[in-house]
């Protein structure tokens, strides 16, 4: 299938806006990486509510593979806390519901009314985020599509399921459902029971590198592969695929920011911090590749200026980030981790709302608005990077910044501006790289996540921002972007 010495890998890579299905080649000093399918990836508003497309990204899937060729194995990961019900009969029971559907609005609160906030995090490590996996199971209680399943799939499992008809949950995406103890890796069932969550609806438990099935006979004949093709669990939490290709040294002390949709700012650790600072200032503590924990905060991303140009009915971001970067710096601010900046629908007029709320010049133009954007996010990236270093006692002396925030060298310079250490960009395929990796690795490429770091460093291209400007205009900023709402108690 490759040439001597190395093997090729196919990892499907689903985002909240697309989907893509590429291939890596992989040998000791190989590391390439092609696109070879990209498909849009479509949320639908129904009466009900806001759905996923699953089938729609599952033909993508199949046309990506069929597009792959040959391949030693594959891989997926997707975003995470979403899922598919399965009944008995293994059909699907619906369309899975989109995390940012109204469904869970009033739920925590009922969960706490139960499980107090404070004990919730100790038990899990999770940030509050009303869509978790946890608030999504509770809202659906009641509901005849939850009581006619038998078992519940995370998006990429599903996926999976659907390829090879064995069923499995992988960890690093089962510990973002707010269900599991970071500590010991498995499902925290007290906490399950006293909310009335059914675990056994769940498959049991993977972990990244263990075989995950292969493609049945007929997804082979559809996909045009020669048989047979393994499926590997791989991080199929795209930001522990992310995250295990942050292309570090072995001695850096770095902080790392996966940018796309959203932004997710933290550290990786050996262990959670689970301590009521973590909790107030909102950090998760999720699972990663080879043991590892991503303490990190969800920050709102480029879902800002994305929303901003589906309303300007705009494609293209390179004349914005031209005419935003002629604008004032740190004019126009807000707090990019906000609550209301999370559903679709008129960003810039929310955006142009919440600089009047906190008392600042108001954005009116497209150039006004996205420089806006990347100045808020900045120093949600910022104020992130700062607080993880403190809560965990872990300094960091560089950010390696990856995903698709990567390639605009605006926000790079701003973060590496507003944290005031240098920012590593790239690679901007973080996920898919780290996805191939973890493959190459079950499939025989000797190392540990350091050597695969080194292989990334060593093959792909990067660029580094040195900070500049004045560090006390960001001190200024940042105040004005604090956010003054507490969590729950």
């Amino acid at each position: 299938m490759s040439a001597a010495g190395t093997k090729t890998f196919a990892a499907v890579d689903l985002g909240a806006s697309s989907g893509r299905v590429m291939t890596g080649r992989v040998g000791p000093d190989t590391l390439r990486l092609t696109e070879v399918h990209r498909f849009p990836n479509r949320p639908v508003h129904l009466p009900e509510g806001l759905r996923w497309d699953i089938l729609g990204l599952y033909g993508g899937v199949l046309d990506g593979l069929r597009a792959a060729g040959p391949v030693d194995s594959l891989g997926i990961d997707s975003w995470a806390v979403d899922y598919g019900l399965l009944a008995a009969d293994g059909s699907l029971l619906g369309n899975p519901v989109h995390y940012r559907d109204r469904r869970t609005e009033g739920v925590p609160e009922q969960v706490w009314a139960t499980v107090p906030p404070d004990d919730l995090y100790r038990a899990t490590g999770i940030q509050y985020a009303p869509f978790n996996t946890l608030y999504q199971l509770v809202a659906a209680q009641g509901t005849p599509q939850l009581a006619s399943a038998r078992s519940l799939l995370l998006i990429p499992d599903l996926i999976a399921y659907w390829l090879t008809g064995e069923r499995g949950t992988e960890l690093t995406n089962a510990s973002t459902t707010q269900l599991i103890d970071p500590r010991t890796g498995d499902w925290n069932r007290p906490l399950a029971d006293r909310l009335g969550i059914d675990l056994a609806l769940f498959a049991p438990l993977r972990r990244p590198g263990d075989p995950a099935g292969t493609l049945l006979p007929a997804v082979q004949e559809q996909a045009g592969l020669p048989g047979p093709v393994p499926v590997t669990a791989v991080g199929s939490h795209d930001t522990a695929s992310a995250v295990a290709a942050v292309p570090a040294g072995r001695r850096e002390r770095f902080a790392y920011l996966c940018t796309g949709t959203w932004s997710l700012a933290g550290l990786e650790l050996d262990a959670p911090v689970t301590t009521g600072a973590s909790r107030a200032a909102n950090f998760t503590n999720e699972l990663g590749v080879d043991g590892t924990v991503r303490f990190l905060r969800n920050i709102m991303g480029l879902w800002l200026l994305q929303e901003c140009m589906r309303t300007w009915e705009l494609t293209d971001v390179t004349p914005l980030l031209a005419e935003a970067a002629r604008m004032p710096a740190l004019r126009y601010v807000v707090d990019a981790a906000a609550p209301e900046f999370l559903a679709p629908g008129n960003m810039p007029g929310r955006i142009a709302a919440a600089c009047r709320a906190n008392g600042g010049p108001v954005p009116h133009s497209p150039g006004e608005i996205t420089r806006c954007v990347l100045d808020s996010l900045a120093l949600a990236h910022r104020r992130a990077i700062h607080e993880a270093q403190h809560l965990a006692d872990r300094e960091a002396d560089v950010v390696h910044l990856v995903g698709g925030g990567s390639r605009n060298a605006l926000l790079c310079q701003l973060t590496a501006d507003a944290c005031g250490v240098p920012v590593v960009a790239g690679p901007a395929e973080a996920a898919a790289l780290g996805n191939v990796l973890v493959q190459a690795r079950a499939h025989g490429l000797p190392g540990d996540l350091a050597s695969t770091r080194e292989l990334i460093a060593r093959t792909q291209p990067l660029t580094r921002y040195e900070p500049s400007g004045d560090p006390t205009a960001w001190e200024a900023a940042a105040r004005r972007t604090e956010d003054p709402r507490p969590l729950p108690a």
